[in-house]
This record gives C-alpha cells, sequence and structure tokens, in this order.
C-alpha cells in the first residue's frame, strides 16, 4: 500500500511520529543514575581530599612554625678578663672522659710552665680585642720530646654555672694543628648528659673545615628536618639524644674562616651565644665586623642579623635540657674525635698513629693554643 507521505518524511515518522511522546534515558553523569556503589565512592574521595586538606594545613603550620625571639634586655652579669680570668675557673686534672692521650695539669704547673698565662703585651690583632688590659693564653706543651704517656695541656671550668644568658667571647687565636682537638663548651660537668651540652667552638686537627656548633642531650630534644630555622650554618645532624650515632649531637658547620689559621689571620673576632627558653642561638663576628653595642657593652641579638647556628625550640624543651652550665675551655689530644684514624690522617698532614704524633712532635703544637680577649656574661635585665 503506497504511503501517504513522501518517500523522505515517511523515513523521519517512523522514528519519531509527529506527535508521540517518548521518554530520554537519564545521562549516566546525572545523580539520579547513580547506584549505590558510585556514592559510596564518591563520599570516600571526599573523605580522603578533607584529610589530605588538614593534613597538608598541619604539616604546612608546622614547617613554618618558629619560636618568638623577642628583644630582651640584657645586663652583665660576670666578666672574665685580664689578671681575673683565671681566678674564676677550676682547673681540671682528672683522668679525659672523651679517652684523650692528653695530661690536664693544675693551676701551679699550668703557671709555671706558661700553659696558662695573661699576656699584658698584646699582639697586633690581640691589640683590637675587646679588653684593654691584656689577653688569657691556654696552650699545650711544647718541650716534651717523648711525651710517651701524653702531652700536658689544660682543662678550666668557670666556678659561676648558668640557665639561661648572653654570652660573648672575644677569641683572638683558636688552636689548631695535627691531634688537637679544642673547644669552647657549657655543660654541667658533674650531671652529663642529663643537663645538656652546647658545643660553641669546636674543631679538630688542621680545623680546615672550619667551626662545628653542637648540642648533646639525653633523650626527647631534636632539631627536625623540616623545621624552619634561621642560620647561615649547614646543617649536619638533627637529633641531639647523646645515645645517637655515637654522640655525634646534632650540629651545625660553619664555613672555613670561622676557626683555625683561616680564623687566627683575620685577627680572630667574637662568638656569642644566646641561651634562652626559645631557642639557643650562636653568632659569629669577625674581627672587623663587631657589632657596635658588644663593644660598648650594651648587647642586642634583635638587631644583629641571622645566625651561624639556630636550634629552636620546636621539638626540645630548653630549659629542661639545658640547665646549671658553666664554661668550659681546654685543648684535648686525639681522643675519641681527633685520634680515629681516617680523621686524624684525612688530608695527608698528620702521619703515623695520632699518639705517636703526640709523643714525638712536641714542635707541632706551637700553634695549638687559645687566646682571649675576654669572656661577658649577660642576663636579662
Amino acid at each position: 500500500m503506497p504511503s501517504m507521505y513522501p518517500p523522505e518524511k515517511a523515513a523521519a515518522t517512523s522514528v519519531l511520529p509527529y506527535n508521540s511522546e517518548v521518554a530520554a534515558s537519564p545521562s549516566r553523569f546525572h545523580p539520579r543514575s547513580w547506584n549505590w556503589k558510585i556514592w559510596t565512592g564518591i563520599a570516600i574521595a571526599a573523605v580522603v581530599v578533607f584529610v589530605a586538606a588538614i593534613v597538608g594545613g598541619v604539616l604546612g603550620a608546622r614547617a613554618n612554625a618558629y619560636p618568638n625571639y623577642s628583644k630582651i634586655d640584657y645586663k652583665l652579669q660576670d666578666t672574665y678578663a685580664a689578671d681575673d680570668f683565671f681566678s674564676k675557673f677550676t682547673y681540671f686534672t682528672g683522668y679525659d672522659p672523651t679517652h684523650g692521650f692528653v695530661h690536664y695539669v693544675d693551676s701551679p704547673t699550668a703557671m709555671a710552665e706558661n700553659l696558662t698565662l695573661v699576656s699584658n703585651t698584646t699582639s697586633s690583632t690581640a691589640s683590637t680585642s675587646l679588653s684593654t688590659s691584656g689577653t688569657a693564653i691556654l696552650r699545650v706543651d711544647t718541650s716534651d720530646t717523648n711525651a710517651t704517656t701524653g702531652r700536658r695541656s689544660v682543662r678550666i671550668t668557670s666556678k659561676a654555672t648558668y640557665d639561661t644568658g648572653l654570652f660573648i667571647f672575644d677569641i683572638v687565636h683558636s688552636p689548631y694543628g695535627c691531634a688537637t682537638w679544642p673547644a669552647l663548651w657549657l655543660t654541667d660537668v658533674s650531671n652529663w648528659p642529663q643537663n645538656g651540652e652546647i658545643d660553641v667552638v669546636e674543631a679538630v686537627n688542621a680545623a680546615t673545615s672550619g667551626n662545628q656548633v653542637t648540642l648533646h642531650t639525653t633523650k626527647g630534644c631534636q632539631i627536625g628536618k623540616a623545621r624552619k630555622r634561621k642560620q647561615t650554618g649547614t646543617a649536619l645532624t638533627y637529633d641531639c639524644y647523646n645515645g645517637t650515632d655515637g654522640n655525634v649531637g646534632c650540629g651545625v658547620q660553619g664555613p672555613v674562616d670561622t676557626f683555625g689559621a683561616a680564623y687566627n689571620a683575620l685577627g680572630g673576632g667574637v662568638y656569642a651565644l644566646e641561651l634562652r627558653s626559645a631557642g639557643i642561638r650562636v653568632w659569629s663576628f669577625a674581627r672587623s665586623a663587631i657589632p657596635a653595642d658588644i663593644a660598648s657593652q650594651a648587647p642586642d641579638p634583635s638587631t644583629w642579623g641571622t645566625a651561624l647556628a639556630d636550634f629552636p625550640n620546636l621539638e626540645c624543651d630548653i630549659g629542661s635540657h639545658f640547665r646549671n652550665q658553666t664554661i668550659v675551655v681546654n685543648i684535648d689530644l686525639c681522643g675519641d674525635w681527633a685520634g680515629q684514624k681516617s680523621i686524624f690522617q684525612q688530608g695527608g698532614a698528620c702521619s703515623g698513629t695520632c699518639s705517636e704524633w703526640v709523643a714525638s712532635e712536641a714542635e707541632s703544637f706551637s700553634e695549638a693554643y687559645w687566646e682571649f680577649g675576654g669572656f661577658w656574661v649577660y642576663g636579662a635585665a
């Protein structure tokens, strides 16, 4: 039977008649078509995004957290300088706890052998020190050519103790040379490591790497690797606990000219340590760049710029880990650090064993001496 419509019209109306109403299938992207599995997946994804946002925010806040090193008005508390320098210290004469090949001598012996002395005839570099009345010198013996049981040296400990404060150390000359392990540090000798240790200035042998600032503590004190710090030095380690990796502590390495021959060639300089609840900071100032407020005895660390080493309190309660600190100065020989074969022979300048060198190479210790313009300790006003 012939169609009532033209062929093209008939083809069209066979699919969709003129007045028919056909319901379209819902899109798979329309929520009304989703089953419970899809809804469950969406819910899980939303939770993941939410948790990620929270975690990201927390980690971001944690990474940017930083203590408030607000300005503290400091007042001079103790002075270690000139003729009174050594009278404010005791001389350690016991067995070296770090196993050095050394004999620490008492005060009369040190004075008699010029291992400790006050020099009123200052060198050209010392003449620019903060002291106007001479410098204090601690040295290693250079006379004994057969020191088969160890070489004579000095270790002194301040009579005064400190829980907090700002410490100014004027260093005219730092010791260096094969087998030497000099340090200027703070600790509670009778309660180590419970009350902590702050190595302000420390190096070994030729000290060609510069100064290393390090903290040593009991458990629970670390400087998080991802934590914000404001320092010019390079972080070496992060866990201050003395039981980690043979008591390496949490250290910061300074540049070459912060210790040894390079440091001395610049006339030395000033190290400043600030110990407070917010954290521990150490600055190193070259002789030509000592802040005027240090020289005028009105120090204000808030104006000094970035420290060499910064140990914020973010993962370490400073007050509970550092207490009853004394100032300690010594020049050890060999021992647990400088005496290691790999350390002693590093660079090829030191030959044989460390103890053999100490026993026979007396003249090599001519640069193994500290020279200080003085120490000044400030407390909060």
